[in-house]
């Protein structure tokens, strides 16, 4: 038996109340991982509000580069009509995988099996005796 906190809790998405405050704001697009962007009414410079709701973790590290910029007033239209077409040799944006099975670990890394090279010769540790 489990119970939908997904309503009440931040972490788990977007709450009760900021669905709430989404009622009468525009749905502008969605990027390649399922988030959807909202803009609607204005901030106290003028500007138009601009939100994302996540598709899953708030992770703001799975924000689309190109939709990052137009969350934060970097380019006035949407992203698919302002910005060039995406290079050929572009990779694809990868949220922080900090904290995963993917995450990064050098050779030394506990994770890897904790040994790491030998030192080449150029460093000579520090002992209190010397």
């Amino acid at each position: 038996m489990g119970i939908n906190l997904n309503p009440f809790t931040w972490w788990n998405g977007a709450t009760i109340g900021t669905w709430f405050g989404l009622r009468g704001k525009a749905r502008v697009g969605e990027d390649a991982l399922g988030n959807v962007y909202y803009q609607g009414g204005s901030d106290t410079a003028g500007n138009p509000r601009r939100w994302v709701i996540y598709n899953g973790a708030n992770d703001a590290s799975r924000v689309a580069p190109e939709w990052f910029s137009w969350l934060h007033h970097q380019v006035d239209d949407l992203p698919d009509r302002s910005l060039p077409a995406p290079r050929i040799w572009e990779k694809p944006a990868e949220p922080n995988l900090t904290g995963t099975m993917l995450a990064y670990r050098p050779a030394g890394a506990l994770e890897k099996g904790g040994k790491r090279a030998a030192a080449t010769g150029d460093y000579e540790a520090w002992t209190p005796e010397a």
